[in-house]
C-alpha cells in the first residue's frame, strides 16, 4: 500500500465525481503516481494510462515534446511539464493529465538546476494548463521521489477544487 493512499483515495473520488478519466506522465517518479493511483481497487473506473517518459527520447516519442523545447530549456523545465502534461491528454482517453519531471539525484544538480528540483504540470481539456515548480532541498532520492508524488496528487486534487 502507498504512503500516498489517502491522496490517491481522494483523487480517484474527485474525478469521480467529476466524470473525469486521469493520465498520468511521469519522468524522475518513473510510474510511482500511477502505482499509488492503482494500488486502490476500482481505479479503473478513474485511471486511463500512465506514460513512464523517463528518457528525452521517450518524451518526443511518447508525448509528442519536441526537442526544440527539450533543447531550449531541458527536460526539467516548466516548458517541458507543459508539454508533457499536455501530450498525456492529447494521447489518451484522459480529461485530465498530470506531468512530473525533475531531478531526484543524488547526482545531475546545478546551480540553476539543483538536486530536488521538481517540475509539475496540469493539464484539462477546455483549460488552460498549468506548471508548478518545487524544491524538495536536503533530501535523498527516495525522499524526493516520495514528496514528488505527494505534491502531484495534491496538485490534481486542487485542481479538480476549482
Amino acid at each position: 500500500m502507498s504512503p500516498h493512499n489517502a491522496l490517491a483515495e481522494a483523487v480517484l473520488a474527485a474525478c469521480k465525481r467529476r466524470g473525469l478519466m486521469l493520465a498520468t506522465a511521469e519522468s524522475c517518479t518513473g510510474g510511482m503516481i500511477a502505482a499509488a493511483l492503482t494500488d486502490i481497487a476500482g481505479s479503473s473506473a478513474v485511471v486511463d494510462r500512465g506514460f513512464v517518459t523517463y528518457s528525452n527520447e521517450a518524451k518526443m516519442e511518447m508525448l509528442g515534446v519536441t526537442g526544440a523545447t527539450l533543447a531550449a530549456h531541458g527536460a526539467v523545465s516548466a516548458e517541458t511539464a507543459r508539454a508533457m502534461a499536455a501530450g498525456a491528454l492529447a494521447r489518451s482517453r484522459a480529461g485530465l493529465a498530470l506531468s512530473v519531471t525533475g531531478i531526484a539525484g543524488p547526482g545531475g544538480g546545478s546551480a540553476e538546476k539543483p538536486v530536488g528540483l521538481v517540475w509539475f504540470g496540469v493539464a484539462e481539456k477546455g483549460r488552460e494548463t498549468e506548471t508548478h515548480r518545487k524544491i524538495f532541498a536536503g533530501q535523498d532520492r527516495d525522499a524526493v521521489r516520495q514528496n514528488a508524488v505527494g505534491t502531484a496528487l495534491e496538485l490534481i486534487l486542487a485542481r479538480l477544487r476549482r
